[in-house]
């Protein structure tokens, strides 16, 4: 009797499943609420589903002929992209280093940039955009400007996340032998950093290269402005010409990052 009894009172219970019906019950209604305030029910999907169905007939097919139109405005897409993913990066650097906490020890220094940080990712990449075309005018140049403040805020987030998680030995070895700030960062934080700095850098130029093909809706240059022209003209046989090139440009910047990312990691 004793023996069956010790033996219930060392089997472990099992965990309450509660907590993860209440989870998926919550997200349930969640996603209820979401869709009640939104209208997007069902019904207005069946209702819609034949209007997509024409608008796909009226793209296919592609104009093929319309590649040549479109091949420099890619090319200029790709310039902006690299051009506002260099400058975002060379200025998310120093930054990162004084958001980390534990490099920049003082809370009254890394607080405020974080804060700063955190206001410069909070604006959309359209909005910047549409400010610096008010600002400059059409063209490349507001697109450049725009990515080159989003790279900096997404760089800059990512990179200082990372420095926080560092191990810290080789900088308090530094720190033993009297090294100064510039001798810790270059010889005790680079070398831990740099391989994921540089995954960071290719993963927002992919971004980029597709942000860069919208922002010309608002007139800030790339191959967006023949989205607009094409959509709103009605010609969605070119403007999935435009897809379908956007497309083969992605996939091969994205096989190409990833092969770096394996040459760095």
């Amino acid at each position: 009797m004793n023996t069956n009894l010790e033996a219930n009172l060392k089997r472990p219970k099992a965990p309450s499943k509660l907590k993860h019906y209440l989870t998926a019950l919550i997200i349930l209604l969640l996603l209820w609420g979401s869709a009640v305030k939104t209208d997007a029910t069902l019904g207005e999907l069946i209702k819609g589903a034949p209007n997509m169905l024409d608008l796909l007939r009226e793209m296919f097919p592609p104009k093929w002929s319309y590649f040549d139109n479109i091949v420099d405005a890619m090319l200029e897409t790709i310039r902006m992209a690299l051009i506002g993913t260099t400058l975002g990066a060379i200025l998310a650097v120093p930054v990162a280093l004084l958001c980390a906490s534990n490099l920049s020890r003082s809370a009254w220094i890394y607080q405020p940039v974080r804060f700063l940080l955190n206001l410069v990712r909070t604006i959309p990449d359209l909005l910047l955009a549409a400010i610096f075309v008010a600002i400059f005018g059409l063209g490349p140049l507001p697109g450049i400007f725009a990515l080159s403040i989003f790279s900096f805020g997404l760089i800059a987030k990512l990179t200082y996340e990372s420095l926080e998680t560092i191990d810290q030995g080789p900088l308090e070895a530094m720190t033993s032998v009297g090294a100064n700030s510039i001798h810790k960062i270059i010889f005790a934080v680079i070398p831990q950093i740099q391989a994921h700095f540089a995954s960071y850098v290719l993963y927002t130029f992919e971004i980029n290269v597709r942000a860069a093909a919208v922002l010309g809706l608002v007139g800030a240059g790339g191959i967006g402005h023949y989205y607009e022209v094409t959509l709103g003209f009605l010609e969605y046989d070119k403007t999935c010409m435009i897809i379908l090139f956007t497309l083969a440009v992605v996939l091969l910047i994205d096989y190409m990052s990833t092969k770096l990312r394996e040459k760095l990691i």
